[in-house]
């Protein structure tokens, strides 16, 4: 048993890191942060990134147990958490108000949802840390390296989200208008991706049965 496994880190983190994708996620929390003071907007950078490492954490080690105890299916997660960033998607295109979509409540916190989750902690990044700890199996040097692989993935989000504040003052309003519609745009093609892909893996699942 190896202290520490190298190959399924590499694996387990490049994978997050693609599917987290943190320099598409840069416009998205630009648009959503955008009428916040600075110092709000560090702390939901901070907030995102504890959220998001709190749930894949948790999917981690009892994702298997939740999924099967509420009777829910990897392709309705996938589904529901693209439905929901398709919402927030609208609001991003559709809102009046240019600088941040209408929430409907000015006490919503929009690093919990739906920065924390579901676009860092969405179906595709629960899945492939459940599938890298079934990898993992009673290796406690396997353990080991997927959970460095997510608390490195979460550090790269924060930096990237950090330092997006530097973009933010170099736009202006009239950019970060401008990247707020085409954020939503982005996101309402992430979140169309993966309803199609849920729909596909419901067909594949009901063929194959």
């Amino acid at each position: 048993m190896s202290f520490f496994d190298v190959t399924l880190f590499a694996t387990a983190f490049a994978t997050l890191t693609v599917i987290m994708d943190p320099i598409g996620t840069v416009p998205v929390f630009l648009g959503l942060t955008s009428r916040y003071a600075p110092l709000k907007q560090r702390r939901a950078a901070i907030q995102a990134t504890s959220v998001s490492f709190g749930v894949i954490v948790t999917f981690a080690i009892l994702g298997g147990q939740i999924l099967h105890l509420l009777h829910i299916s990897v392709e309705a997660l996938q589904l529901s958490g693209g439905v929901l960033l398709f919402l927030v998607a609208m609001e991003l295109l559709m809102g009046t108000d240019s600088s941040s979509p209408d929430t409907g409540d000015e006490g919503v916190n929009v690093a919990l949802v739906p920065l924390g989750t579901p676009l860092l902690a969405g179906p595709g990044s629960i899945v492939a840390v459940m599938v890298a700890v079934g990898q993992a199996g009673s290796n406690a040097g396997s353990w080991v390296a997927v959970l460095v692989a997510v608390i490195l993935a979460h550090v790269v989000m924060w930096l990237t989200m950090r330092f997006s504040l530097m973009l933010s003052r170099l736009l202006g309003p009239g950019g970060i208008m401008l990247l707020t519609k085409i954020s939503g745009l982005l996101l309402a093609a992430i979140a169309t991706q993966l309803i199609m892909e849920g729909i596909f893996r419901f067909i594949a699942a009901a063929n194959a049965s």
